[in-house]
């Protein structure tokens, strides 16, 4: 156990437990249950005897993982430092060799008072400290770009560098951009694609567990082959095979082979671009700046900012709105995919107007619209009151979708709950300010 010095030390509470039992095992170090103890630390431990008959120090016996460590006095290898008084007993073992890293230590104490009117066996364990480096167990290409390796225990690598050496030729040189760490995992992303089947060497220098103990020689490096993209089973497009027969034979020395290989890797990383795209125009598949390329090439007309699922959904459905535009039906749907709102109708727009006969002049005298405004004037009825950002929004809508010569006139609402107006005592009047509700 680490020694530390602390310039004050405050005793805000103490609990008193009492026991019945002599003798007693106190001031246990490494105490129960403690992980990371230097493998190094000597054992300590004190016997108490609440009475007055005291440690029969000759009765005494102490194990350690099952070896006898004290029988009264140190039992080689270990050697003990023995303090006793007239009520208590400590013993300091100092074992012959440091422990095991990551070593679970049992130590069992058995002894009696003086006279043998009681006794006491007890048992804990602790752990040692880790002090075993971290082993590179694989390295994997995952994709063209990246590298996955895997230690034997978890791992940090904030400060890790890896470096990655092709072995075989032809090869590209590689470069690690970026290391993220996924307990025993390290996902390794490179500059530029690696060259297919070449195998590879990777060196990861600076990794630690988390105990501190950094990956060391032989087990810091590994080797894998370069990744090879998919594709398909018929595919035949060998370059060194399409060359005449003759010229293949008049290569004694290798180098048309050589040259050969180096455009063979750049025509299969074309030929895997290729079979990637379908992913690009796939809708389920695409990457988000693909799908904002798809939607601008459908004259996409909402200027709604929309998340990835969104845009993939729109994207799908944006052809059959265009469909459907210049009909209720239409409308509802976009309304309901765009914003999530059910239109309960489109209504006929009926406006105040003057009647004859009954209207004043001045009063409730009211200039109506036309007739052929009003035939094809619309309202839009909805269900809930709606935020200002969703009136704007889908007043937006129906204004694109509407048919061009109609009008879209009120978006109507339900009205807002009513809250009464109290009667106030000493402030309403009666029969001026008072409201029965």
């Amino acid at each position: 156990m680490a020694t530390i010095e602390l310039p004050r030390v405050q005793v805000q509470s103490v609990t008193l437990t009492t026991s019945g039992a002599r003798p007693l095992l106190i001031n246990r170090d490494p105490s129960p249950g403690e992980v990371g103890v230097p493998i190094d630390s000597p054992l300590a431990l004190e016997l108490v005897d609440p009475g007055a008959a005291g440690i029969d120090t000759s009765a005494t016996r102490i194990w350690v993982d099952g070896v006898l460590a004290f029988d009264g006095a140190p039992v080689p290898p270990f050697s003990a430092v023995v303090a006793q008084s007239s009520d208590s007993l400590r013993v300091v073992l100092s074992p012959a060799a440091p422990l095991s890293s990551l070593a679970r230590v049992t130590v069992r104490v058995a002894s009696r008072t003086v006279g043998g009117g009681q006794s006491l066996d007890e048992s804990w364990s602790f752990t040692a400290e880790d002090r075993v480096s971290p082993r590179l167990a694989s390295a994997q290409a995952v994709s063209q770009k990246q590298l996955r390796l895997v230690f034997d225990e978890p791992v940090e690598s904030s400060n890790a560098t890896v470096l990655v050496t092709p072995i075989g030729a032809p090869a590209v040189p590689l470069r690690a951009v970026h290391v993220a760490t996924e307990a025993n995992r390290l996902t390794v992303s490179l500059d530029v694609e690696m060259s297919p089947d070449v195998e590879h060497e990777v060196q990861v220098v600076g990794a630690t567990d988390l105990s501190g103990n950094a990956v060391l020689p032989p087990f810091d490096n590994a080797r894998f082959k370069g990744f090879r993209p998919a594709r398909p089973a018929s595919r035949r497009f060998d370059l060194w095979q399409m060359l005449p027969k003759h010229n293949r034979r008049e290569d004694t020395t290798g180098d048309l082979l050589r040259f050969i290989s180096c455009l063979q890797e750049v025509t299969d990383l074309l030929l895997a671009d290729l079979d990637r795209w379908p992913d690009i125009f796939d809708l389920e598949r695409a990457p988000e700046p693909f799908l904002d390329l798809i939607l601008q090439d459908l004259g996409n007309p909402f200027p709604f900012d929309l998340d990835v699922k969104g845009k993939r959904r729109l994207a799908a459905v944006l052809v059959e709105m265009y469909r459907q535009k210049g009909t209720a039906q239409g409308i509802k749907n976009a309304v309901r995919f765009l914003l999530g709102i059910d239109i309960v109708a489109i209504t006929a727009f009926n406006a105040d107007a003057l009647v004859l006969g009954e209207s004043l002049l001045g009063v409730d005298w009211v200039l109506g619209p036309s007739d052929r405004f009003a035939k094809y004037a619309f309202n839009v009825v909805v269900a809930r009151i709606l935020t200002p950002t969703e009136r704007k929004h889908l007043r937006a809508i129906v204004e694109y979708l509407k048919p061009a010569h109609t009008h879209f006139v009120d978006l109507v609402e339900p009205f807002p709950p009513l809250v009464p107006d109290h009667w106030e005592l000493g402030l309403s009047d009666l029969g001026d300010t008072t409201l029965l509700h």
